[in-house]
């Protein structure tokens, strides 16, 4: 007889939770019961799982003893308050949210990238999931970084607005409307700036050097799951009117030369990679049209770099909501499961 477990969803009515309820169920993941859980003002709505309509329950009020993880899909403050009290009651915590993405005692897990790190759980009863634009580009990172010892990363990202949760999914489709029925927009409320048909170069708050808090999270995250701590990676991350998929223009420098085709044999045969470099017009993938949905890191236009003598450059595409968040959740929690509890 297959062991299930008790799993809550924390952030159960949001874009992310929502995913991991269906991701969950979809997987065949061995769930025996199922706790949806939100804050005060959700309790009370409804969730499917498993063609059942279960009860959204307010977090505050529950008794986490009650089940052996829990997967967080919410904001630092909810996290903060929660994830340590649901880790004292002997739950297994997996927190999507930025707040201890950093606490070197809380393993940050990519499992195709650094399952190893997965025995860190046992510190504190908390695993971290990074951040949707880090978990694309180590995953493509990482058979390179294996092979030829990445020494530098050059990244652009151009993230959907799905990355800001379902308020950005709202502004960009009630500007888009307004434009395209020749009316005008309503001020922003998510972003500085419009989003509809125009490009962001701003996401998250500057920093004293000049970089913004979500480029240095791209950063410090990388070299972690990477074990790399010297690894040179300057990122520029810009906000896309896209709904769901972000997208990455990444260009590294390696210490051992390696051939653009001998990346692709690497990315051909590394875990969750899906490889469209085909060498006519249109070879690549897209976030739209390829990777929405979707449960691989889509890797295109590998290609060797004809300013840099150990210089590849490559265009990485995934869906932020599924690997880049929900899905990356799960898996976490099947290598539990599977290896250590």
């Amino acid at each position: 007889m297959t062991k299930t477990y008790d799993v809550a969803v924390v952030g159960a009515t949001g874009t992310v939770g929502e995913a991991m309820l269906e991701i969950l169920e979809q997987r065949e993941f061995p769930v025996g019961r199922i706790f949806a859980l939100a804050s005060e003002r959700s309790a009370g709505k409804r969730v499917r799982f498993r063609d059942k309509s279960v009860s959204v329950a307010d977090v505050a009020d529950f008794d986490f003893s009650r089940v052996q993880l829990a997967l967080f899909a919410v904001g630092d403050d909810v996290s903060q308050r929660f994830a340590p009290k649901a880790a004292a009651h002997g739950c297994i915590v997996i927190d999507n949210s930025a707040y201890f993405r950093t606490d070197e005692d809380v393993p940050l897990i990519v499992p195709e990238v650094n399952p190893q790190a997965l025995a860190g759980y046992r510190n504190r009863g908390i695993v971290a999931s990074p951040g949707a634009v880090t978990i694309q580009m180590a995953v493509a990172l990482k058979p390179i970084h294996d092979a030829a010892q990445v020494r530098r990363v050059n990244v652009a990202t151009y993230q959907a607005v799905s990355g800001s949760g379902a308020t950005g999914l709202r502004e960009l489709a009630d500007q888009s409307a307004r434009l395209l029925n020749a009316q005008a927009i309503k001020t922003p409320a998510v972003y500085d700036k419009q989003i509809a048909f125009n490009v962001l170069a701003q996401i998250d708050t500057i920093e004293d050097n000049g970089y913004t808090r979500e480029e240095m999270a791209l950063v410090r995250e990388t070299r972690r799951l990477l074990d790399a701590p010297g690894m040179q990676i300057n990122p520029t991350a810009v906000r896309v009117p896209v709904f769901f998929g972000h997208s990455e223009a990444v260009h590294v420098e390696t210490c051992d030369k390696l051939s653009a085709a001998q990346a692709r044999r690497l990315l051909h045969a590394a875990a969750g990679i899906e490889l469209v470099d085909m060498p006519q017009s249109h070879g690549y993938a897209s976030a739209v049209t390829d990777a929405a949905n979707q449960d691989a890191v889509f890797v295109s236009r590998i290609r060797e770099d004809i300013s840099c003598e150990n210089g590849l450059n490559f265009w990485v595409v995934a869906d932020n909501v599924r690997k880049g968040a929900a899905l990356n959740a799960v898996q976490i929690a099947e290598k539990l499961i599977e290896e250590h509890i």
